[in-house]
């Protein structure tokens, strides 16, 4: 029976082992496997919301293992340590606890199709002090540090009956950044029905931070524009065209020489795939660590070997790369799941083409601003406001129907409805 491993289980790489375990799996046509670090998902882009507490990641996790049983694929927790492609195995790391215990030894799995879908991490460029004294954004474990780091600071000023302020700054004006600066002044809000009276936006200094000419530069101009105007009306200092050449305990420093004083700091300016990644099992990979695939999504030195979502550089036939959004790991998890089963049933592999649906930014309940694409449009519209939220929400609605189905994604949404009732707004703790 054929083996297929999935290694890394991000919103693709998910939804991939999820679709090949209901089909192949189900009817027994192959063996499926997912392999992950971790023992739960969180959807990605959601992670501004659980690190200022207004998402209870607690509640949205999906447990691996449980989601496997479910849906006819095993799971594997580890780390991807090297692939020998010779033999077809895969090698992973051992497994310690926090303590250093020793939980499972270093092992290998074979495989007969192998995905790789592990995504990327924060790119700091090598910037003095920044992985020393700068949270990145790109894990539930950061986004509880971040947390835990803005209550205490909000503690402290409330032990001072208000005297002084809160300063964070976020380097890195995309998606992100903007959402996070847009959240945390929801948490002021919030957080003044939780007991932190003299509290107020006035209290919190939010720096956005952009070496760029202006924020969220992946989206046109005019979405950026309208975006930008949002935060500046909430309080959020705007910083674009300002280089960070530096950062220690009490700050960064920019190109010009000027301080930018923070208690907090946060680092969202740039991706890049692990360092590990770089030239594995002598696969071809970029600057980036990011692995050369075809447009099949197979790396170009191993047609057993497809790679999905923010690790995979792909070439669209403009000349321009498939950028690392959750849209694109969405469309390529689809991709690769014909091309296996096209490559196990004899059929001829098919490209794929990147398509831009649009892109939609939220800043908090505040607004949501974004241009959608498409047939219906003829180019892109711009939308804002509540239909932009709505569209927002559906994003992640979309994700959770290809992993749980239409009428368990419905349970969820109910059950979400009477968490609102139930819950606090937000997660102090």
């Amino acid at each position: 029976m054929t083996r297929i491993i999935v290694v890394g289980g991000g919103a693709g790489g998910l939804e991939l082992a999820t679709k090949l375990g209901r089909t192949l799996g189900r009817k027994g046509r192959a063996n499926i496997t997912l392999v992950d670090r971790k023992a739960s998902h969180l959807w990605k882009p959601l992670l501004h919301e659980v690190a200022t507490g207004s998402l209870d990641e607690g509640v949205d996790a999906l447990s691996y293992r449980a989601h496997a049983k479910n849906h006819h694929f095993d799971f594997q927790l580890g780390s991807l340590q090297d692939i020998d492609r010779e033999r077809k195995v895969i090698i992973l790391s051992e497994l310690k606890d926090e303590q250093g215990e020793l939980l499972m030894p270093s092992r290998e799995l074979e495989y007969d199709i192998l995905v790789l879908a592990i995504g990327s991490t924060s790119n700091d460029f090598n910037t003095p002090g920044v992985r020393e004294n700068c949270i990145f954004l790109d894990s539930p474990e950061q986004a509880h540090r971040f947390r835990t780091n803005m209550n205490n600071e909000f503690l402290k000023l409330h032990a001072k009956n208000g005297q002084g302020t809160v300063d964070i700054a976020i380097v890195g004006a995309g998606a992100t950044g903007v959402e996070l600066s847009a959240e945390l002044h929801n948490a002021v809000k919030e957080l003044r029905t939780y007991g932190f009276g003299d509290l107020d936006s006035s209290k919190l200094n939010v720096s956005l931070v952009e070496a760029g000419e202006r924020i969220l530069p992946a989206l046109p101009p005019r979405i950026s524009g309208a975006a930008h105007q949002e935060l500046t009306k909430l309080g959020v200092n705007v910083r674009t065209a300002t280089m960070v050449t530096q950062a220690d305990k009490d700050g960064l420093t920019t190109k010009d020489g000027e301080k930018i004083h923070a208690q907090i700091m946060v680092w969202a300016a740039g991706i890049k795939a692990p360092d590990f990644m770089k030239e594995i099992g002598g696969l071809e990979s970029n600057r980036i660590n990011q692995l050369v695939v075809k447009d099949t999504l197979q790396t170009t030195r191993d047609d057993n070997i497809f790679v999905i979502g923010d690790l995979a550089q792909c070439t669209q036939p403009d000349g321009s790369f498939v950028p690392p959004r959750a849209q694109a790991a969405h469309q390529m998890a689809s991709r690769a799941f014909s091309n296996i089963v096209a490559k196990l049933t004899g059929r001829e592999l098919k490209a794929y083409v990147y398509k831009d649906n649009g892109s939609l930014v939220s800043l908090s309940r505040f607004s949501t601003v974004g241009s959608l694409m498409g047939n219906l449009t003829k180019g892109s519209m711009m939308i804002e406001g509540r239909i932009a939220r709505v569209v927002y929400i559906s994003l992640y609605r979309m994700h959770q129907m290809a992993l749980h189905g239409v009428f368990k994604t419905a349970l969820i949404i109910l059950m979400g409805r009477i968490n609102r009732v139930l819950r606090p707004n937000l997660k102090l703790h």
